[in-house]
Formats: C-alpha cells, structure tokens, sequence
C-alpha cells in the first residue's frame, strides 16, 4: 500500500484555527526538544486539510500558516545564507498524483520528459549542505528557510558518510540527509540514558536535536546520504548533464550517496516505471537499516529541470512521493508481563487500537524493565508505535509533551508473573529465577526441543505435549525418550499416533549433536551458535567440560554471554544425563580437513533471501545456513563486501539490489541446488 492517509476535513475557521496552532506547534517540537507532538502521516493530512482551506478561503490565511513554507516555518533560520535556496519538495501521495505531477511537469518543459526520471529514497532525517574547499569540509548548514540555514558545522566529523577530507583539493557544496540509522538510534538513546538525558522518541526527531546540540559531554554518530550538489565560491566543480552523472562524481570523492543505500538511485524512463519503482521501493522499505518516508522523484536530464524551473518553496522539477506510514501515535492503556521459553520476563504494551503499515496494532514490546524505567513511560501515556512489514511493532519513547496528568507509574512484578516464584534482576532483562528448569518454563521448552530445527520429531505438538505433563510423564525433554507406547497411546487417544511417535523418537535419537545440544534451550543461544558450539567442541562431554574462557573462544559467541551460557549448561547435567542414557546421540561429525577444500562452497560467504522452492522449497533459515556449511561455506544475514554468493528466491529485495550493486555473484535457486546437489540428502 502506497496510499497515505487521507486529508483531514477542516469545515470552519475554528476548525481551521486549531489546525494552523496544531501543526505550528509539531513543527516547534520536531525542531525543539524532539518531542513528536503528531507523527508524519497526521501531519502531513493535517497540513494538507490546511491547504485545502486556505484555497477555498484565502481571506482566512493565518499569516504564520505552515503552507508553502520550509520547515513549516518553523525551521531554525540562522544567518548563513544558502549559496542557491535550499528547497523542500511538494508532495504527491498516489499514483494519480504523480499522473498529475508528470503532466505538469510537460507542460512546463514544453514537450515529453525524455531524460528520463532519477528515482531515489526520501530519507528520514534532516536537509544539510556540506561545504567543501580545497577538498576540506569547513562548514555545514541547515536547510532553514530555504535561504539562510543554521550554521552546523560543529558537527563536523561525528558523520559517517561525510568525509572531513576529500581524496582532491576540490571546491563544491555537497547536499543530503542527515539522519540516525536504527542501531545508531538505539545506541544514541543508551548513551543518553547514561548522562541522564531523556531518550529520544524516533530517529527523526533524535537527529534534528542531534546536530543543533552543542556542548555536550558526548558525541552520538549519525550518518550522511547526499542527494545533490551545487558550485561553491564560483569554482564550477561538477560535470555532467544528469543528476545521475552528477551523483556519481561525488560518490567518486568518497562521499556517501542515496546510490550507496540498499534502494539505490534508479533511473525510469516513463511514469509508469517511476510508479512500479516506488512499489518496489514499498516492499524493499521493511528491510532498510533506516527510515524513509517516502520516495524522490526528479526530472533526471539538467536542461529538463531549468526549463521546469521553481516554484516560491519548492522545484517543479522534483517531488516526493509519501508512502504510508510505518508509525503512528496512541494511548498505552496496560503493560503485560510474560514469561517466555527460557525464562525471560518481558513485558508487552497494551495499545489502543492504531492502524500502522496497514495492519491494527493493539500490542507492541516494551524490550525490558531497564527501557521502562529510562524512559519514564507511564499507563496512559501517548507514545509513538513503529512497524514495518513483519517486524515486531515497538514502542521508543513516551511524547511527554503531551502529558495530561491522567498518567500513572507502571507497576513492575514483584514475583514472578507465571509460577510465582523468585526473579533475577541482576541484568537489564529479568528472568524468572527458575529458568527453563522452572515450572513456567517447561511447556514452551519442550515444544521448541521437538520443533524442526531441533529434535525434529514430527506430530508431538502442543496439546500432546500438554497432555504428557499433565500426566506426569514428562519434566524435560529427556523423560521423551522414555515413553512407553501405552503412555503416548493415552495422550494421543491412539495407538497409531503411539507407535508413529515412537518411530520419530527413534529419528530424533540419530539427529547430531549441534541439533540436541539446541534442544536443551541453553540461554543466550540459538540454532546458529549451537552449530558453532557443537562443532568446535565435537561432543557433548567437552562441551559440559568447558568453562567460560573456553565457551568465549567459540566462534560467534559473545564472550560477555560465555558465563551465563557455562552456567547453564551445568544446571541442564541431570537432563543430558538422561538423554545419553536413552541412546541419543552425543557427537558431531568431525569435518576431514584434507578434503574441506574441494566442498563446493569452500571459501564462499554466502547470504540467503527471499523464499525458498523447488529442490530447496521446505527449507527454512537455519536448514539454509546448516546446509551451507555442510558444503565448506559460511553464512551471513547481509550482503557486504565479503560476501561471494547471494541466493536469490522469490521475494528477494533489498539484499538482492545491494549484491548487484556491489557485482556479487547471484544463484538461482536452482542454480544454487545444482551447485550442492550432493549435499541435499
């Protein structure tokens, strides 16, 4: 869905009133303390319904009206004047609109656009130009009003993105978005929590109070998307008949460019294309390590964009087509506290009802009583709800400006929520005392031991499993591998499900270390790192021997994690015990080093995405990465400059376009399972 939300209606001048005070004052907070008094997608509805009046009753235009202004007028100004206006763009929201957009644009060209149409990312940040001299950045500056900016340049060097030094001594005013990356985002609100600073509430908001910060006794990284250039001090620099050609001189300085982003800079030669781009674009946004808000859509060829010429706050050449919106805000109205497999105690916010990403989100994760607590959110408190695609919705920051009074303290659990027993607050995230050897634990232990990527014994689901506590016969998943026919008879109502049952245990007695050892549930780990931890030890006696020192040699694990993990594994004794006493097995294959280099992938980084079919379809994930390995290769989550082969399946996004970018061998499905055909058995 690209469509955003629709405008809001304003049917009086005291409607009208209330709209122009509304967006004037979440305009101050965006570029105040960073307190989001409305999310992107109401403002914009809202300054669009503003709009609307104002044509239908232009004697009623507020002065101080956000239309038509930068900012909203509200941007802080300055009195660094912009060597040519630092523009913003209109806006378009729909397929028609930009029908519209494109029609206007002929128009004003006098002809078909045949230059074709640079189509970038709308980043979610903040505008910045970057001048250089002599090939040194000596200045940075705020978009301000569009004629003078605020003078930045203080931030000079805490940029990824933005070089201090170019590789030529070359003048030139390099323009784009400054903005927090998600794990820069996360990293700047812990360090603010540190120095007793109040988080901030999303990344766009945490980077405008970023760069207008002065003075503080730390530095929080943001990064730098250029998007344009322009000629500094009358030294004609740039070359180039496209902003194409352009943006590629100044990726060629070092300098980081929209075209470095996992959408990339793509040039279409219709409207039409510019339309199905965007809805690429739509699909890829989920996996981003950023937000965007929306797509750029510019006249590609220079000589079209100076006969389009400007309008007073915006370029006819340009406009960005908003995509709906991934956050939106709503009431907590509860906090849940649950108990997950290993005995982790989360807790969930109960939201009222908002729609976001085009789906109801009445739930969303509060991470751990830490974030609670430095945050100071509060029952009733407005907050803001992020999501995209199939991510977890979350919950950042309360927006305390919006505070009533009618807020109260969250009450955390004394106890723990689901077998009442002790709980270990020692870290960030509490854990019921008795783990997954507790009560609380036991169910949802066992069903992930049976599940497919670990003991695999398929048709014990949950109500069995359920029905096998009850009785008494099962405490852990070693008592599994004792059941009698009778006992799985009477739990399943069926002798035929009995010995079926009994056949998948056989099976999952023969399954290798790495798969067992993941059946234990052991903290801090998963299918990945038992793989890791299985083949590097070779047996489960070694395993149990290591301490932590030995367990941080492995490869991939934490070390901070080492001890939790050692400690673990010495509680679950008892439990593998059982399980080697029942005939499961308790080794991992020993890879031959003679002939590891002739596997097929040896010396491959390979990274997975999209579906999976045909020899490979039923494949999940971690079967993915298990298989790879088998074959001598090693596997990653992201597509880099290390990485050798993508496999490419149905669906594949942005991973799929950043391996083009960097000319990474691309496999079929197909392909690929001809290439480990010896392996798929």
């Amino acid at each position: 869905m690209t469509t955003a939300a629709p405008a809001v209606s304003l049917t009086d001048l005291a409607a009208y009133e209330t709209a122009v005070d509304q967006a004037l004052a979440a305009s101050a907070a965006y570029y105040g303390d960073g307190d989001t008094t409305l999310d992107d997608a109401a403002y914009d509805a809202l300054a669009r319904g503003i709009a609307a009046y104002e044509r239908e009753h232009p004697q009623h235009t507020r002065s101080d009206s956000p239309t038509g202004k930068v900012g909203g007028g509200a941007a802080p100004v300055g009195d660094v004047a912009h060597t040519v206006p630092m523009l913003s763009l209109d806006n378009v929201f729909d397929a028609e609109g930009l029908q519209k957009w494109g029609a206007s644009l002929s128009r004003r060209i006098d002809g078909p656009v045949t230059g074709g149409y640079a189509v970038e990312p709308k980043l979610d940040g903040a505008a910045v130009a970057a001048r250089y001299r002599n090939g040194l950045l000596v200045q940075l500056v705020g978009r301000g009003d569009g004629t003078h900016g605020e003078d930045l340049s203080h931030a000079i060097g805490t940029i990824v993105g933005l070089p201090v030094q170019l590789p030529e001594p070359v003048t030139v005013e390099i323009r784009g978005e400054v903005l927090l990356t998600t794990a820069q985002f996360v990293k700047a609100n812990e360090i603010r929590v540190a120095h007793k600073a109040k988080m901030f509430s999303n990344p766009r908001n945490g980077t405008a109070g970023t760069l207008r910060a002065k003075d503080r006794p730390y530095v929080i990284e943001t990064t730098f998307f250029a998007y344009g250039a322009v000629g500094l001090d009358g030294v004609a620099f740039l070359a180039g008949p496209t902003h194409e050609a352009v943006m590629a001189q100044v990726a060629g300085l070092g300098v980081q460019t929209t075209s470095s982003t996992e959408v990339g800079l793509k040039v279409c030669a219709t409207l039409a294309e510019v339309q199905s781009r965007v809805e690429e674009v739509q699909r890829l946004r989920p996996e981003l390590p950023f937000g965007i808000d929306g797509v750029v859509i510019k006249a590609n060829d220079f000589a079209e964009q100076n006969a389009a010429g400007f309008a007073t706050r915006h370029p006819h050449w340009a406009t960005a087509y908003k995509l709906a919106a991934v956050e939106a805000q709503t009431q907590l109205l509860a906090v849940e506290w649950n108990v997950g497999r290993t005995g982790i105690i989360a807790p969930r916010a109960v939201l009222k009802p908002v729609e976001v990403d085009g789906s109801v989100v009445t739930y969303a994760t509060l991470h751990n009583p830490a974030f609670i607590r430095d945050s100071g959110l509060k029952i009733n408190d407005t907050v803001m709800v992020w999501k995209a695609g199939d991510v977890i919705p979350r919950i950042e920051a309360p927006v305390t400006a919006l505070r009533t009074g009618a807020e109260i303290d969250i009450v955390f659990p004394e106890s723990c929520p689901k077998c009442g027993g002790e709980i270990d607050k020692s870290g960030e995230r509490w854990e019921c005392a008795g783990g997954v050897n507790g009560s609380c634990g036991m169910l949802p232990s066992l069903k992930y031991a049976v599940g497919r990527d670990q003991l695999h014994i398929d048709g014990l689901g949950v109500t069995y499993l359920e029905a096998l506590v009850e009785a008494g016969y099962v405490n852990d998943v070693g008592d599994l591998f004792f059941l009698t026919r009778e006992q799985l008879a009477e739990a399943t109502g069926s002798t035929k499900r009995a010995d079926s049952l009994l056949a998948e245990l056989d099976k999952a007695r023969e399954r290798p270390l790495n798969r067992v050892f993941c059946a234990l549930g052991i903290v801090r780990t998963g299918r990945t790192l038992s793989r890791e931890i299985a083949r590097h030890f070779c047996s489960m006696s070694k395993i149990q021997a290591a301490d932590a020192a030995a367990l941080a040699e492995v490869n991939k694990l934490p070390g901070a994690n080492a001890p939790k993990i050692a400690a673990h594994i010495y509680t679950m004794g008892p439990v593998i015990e059982k399980l080697a006493n029942a005939g499961v097995n308790m080794t991992e294959p020993v890879a031959d080093a003679s002939s590891a280099g002739s596997k097929p992938l040896a010396g491959e980084v390979v990274v997975v995405t999209g579906g999976m079919h045909g020899p490979l379809e039923g494949r999940n994930r971690n079967q993915m990465n298990e298989l790879i390995e088998n074959a001598g290769g090693k596997t990653s989550g992201s597509v880099s400059k290390k990485t050798t082969i993508l496999v490419a399946g149905e669906g594949a996004g942005s991973k799929l376009a950043k391996a083009q970018e960097l000319g990474t061998k691309v496999l079929s499905e197909q392909e690929f399972a001809d290439l480990l055909a010896k392996h798929l058995s």
